[in-house]
């Protein structure tokens, strides 16, 4: 998979599936302000928001660590790898460790969609919700019904290879986190200067998390999801004049913007919604809905609703078949997947992987039917693909020093400085992350905490290990077909 197609983000993957095509053609110069926006377009969203308001001032705190730990050290690391090597994480991992780990790397990006996309359609039914019937939001059945219905349908139109929808994606980035997050915010603070009190507490003895046991920090884990991403635009470090100087200042302007876009909403969220009441799925509208009734402009309601939920299907729609189009190319050149698999149908587009990971996601969204609380299940599909996610990046990391080591005079248009402590730091981020996302947190409710475990357990250990092992077991040099594989990357550039 190349690395513009890692999901991130609505709007992600049109933006980098643009640019990495102009960069075909002529690989025009860059301006390292103008890559700092296409890395926030690529990482910013609206949809993690109610998870960190929870905590209140405290987000501030939660939202920074991982910035710090996580979020720089990919950036900075895969700008190196990607400024060397072509190919995306597979050919990374694969040069830096093996080829069947490169292809564990490509399967977990492609896996984590599998429980990526119910929870963000779990986020898209509560959206609609609010327009329809607020009470909808905390109804499994309605959620269920709402995401198989929209998946089914956005299959249907990526199996037609529709490009259209690539446009809404793009404009993603601005009607659906932009101006809803600018207007969040501007009413939050006229609430505030208006004499209202904050639902939240926004005192300093408030800036960090209430320290109740591992317990009090799990939602930090749903930020490393939030962050990943970074790495999409590291294929573009080569575009930029000086690289050793100008990436660096465009990762942290990035990081700085991504930062006020992700923490400034959550705050707004927390002075208007109390912790205890806040829905992980309907958080923004809620604070839509409150802001609005208290100004009597509850007519704006609809129309923020509609912004939200198009960025959110355009995003969906741009990428739906990315992933999975990487992990077909690399099946064809090296036989990982049966031939049932790779096929292709009338208009190019490999449907028969679609329609399998569909029938996994309809299994998936009958638990929010099943499950009473609707929040618990978004968490637990969230920590779920946070868990398969982290396994690329804990390839990543070590594919890196070991390429650093193997390769030190293979050409590199960028070299990331300190790289062995950046990768350092960035595993054990992730391997704390990964730790800490099998401690459940309190929106888990009063569930079976040995039932959380063997559900997060059970997932990871079935999608990042059972599944993908048992292809590289089966594979057999017959299932190669890389005549093919080099069509579909002509016919993708």
């Amino acid at each position: 998979m190349s690395a513009a197609e890692v999901p991130g983000s609505e709007g992600s993957s049109a933006v980098a599936s643009a640019a990495g095509k102009v960069k075909a053609v002529a690989a025009p110069r860059m301006t390292w302000v103008t890559l700092a926006l296409m890395t926030t377009s690529s990482v910013a969203s609206l949809r993690s928001s109610p998870t960190m308001a929870v905590y209140g001032l405290a987000c501030v705190f939660l939202y920074v660590v991982p910035a710090i730990v996580f979020l720089l050290p990919t950036a900075l690391v895969s700008a190196e790898l990607a400024s060397g090597w072509e190919g995306g994480v597979y050919n990374w991992v694969a040069q830096g460790l093996s080829k069947p780990l490169g292809f564990l790397a490509v399967w977990c990006q492609f896996a984590m969609t599998i429980f990526y996309y119910p929870s963000l359609l779990a986020y898209v039914a509560s959206t609609i919700a609010y327009v329809v019937d607020p009470r909808l939001a905390s109804n499994g059945l309605y959620t269920a019904i709402v995401i198989m219905v929209l998946y089914w349908t956005g299959v249907w139109v990526s199996s037609r290879g529709t490009n259209a929808v690539a446009g809404l994606a793009s404009w993603g980035l601005i009607i659906g986190t932009l101006i809803p997050g600018a207007l969040l915010v501007v009413l939050g603070f006229v609430f505030l200067g208006q004499g209202n009190d904050s639902a939240a507490p926004m005192t300093a003895d408030h800036l960090l998390p209430a320290w109740t046991g591992l317990a009090s920090l799990v939602l930090i884990v749903n930020n490393f999801l939030s962050y990943s991403g970074m790495e999409m635009n590291a294929v573009h470090v080569s575009s930029l004049k000086n690289p050793g100087k100008e990436f660096p200042r465009s990762m942290f302007l990035a990081v700085g913007m991504v930062l006020l876009i992700f923490i400034l909403p959550a705050l707004a969220i927390s002075w208007v919604v109390p912790a205890d009441q806040l829905s992980l799925t309907a958080g923004v509208m809620q604070a839509f809905d409150a802001f609005f009734q208290y100004f009597h402009i509850g007519w704006l309601t609809p129309l923020i609703a509609v912004g939200l939920v198009a960025a959110s299907l355009g995003g969906m729609l741009t990428w739906l078949a990315g992933p999975s189009k990487g992990l077909l190319m690399i099946s064809r050149q090296e036989g990982y997947l049966p031939p049932s698999l790779q096929k292709l149908n009338s208009h190019g587009v490999q449907q028969n992987i679609l329609v399998a990971q569909g029938v996994v996601t309809t299994a998936i969204a009958l638990m929010y039917a099943l499950i009473p609380n609707v929040s618990s299940v978004y968490w637990i599909f969230s920590v779920i693909t946070t868990q398969v996610y982290l396994i690329v990046y804990l390839l990543m990391f070590v594919a890196a020093m070991r390429l650093r080591k193997l390769q030190p005079d293979h050409p590199r248009g960028y070299r990331a400085p300190a790289l062995g402590v950046l990768c350092v730091v960035g595993l054990l981020a992730s391997a704390a992350a990964m730790v800490i996302g099998f401690v459940p947190s309190s929106q888990f409710g009063n569930g079976s905490i040995w039932a959380y475990i063997g559900i997060v357990g059970g997932g990871l250990l079935l999608l990042g290990v059972i599944i993908p092992f048992g292809f590289l077991k089966a594979s057999k040099p017959e299932w190669r077909d890389p005549a093919a594989a080099a069509a579909i990357e002509e016919e993708a550039a």
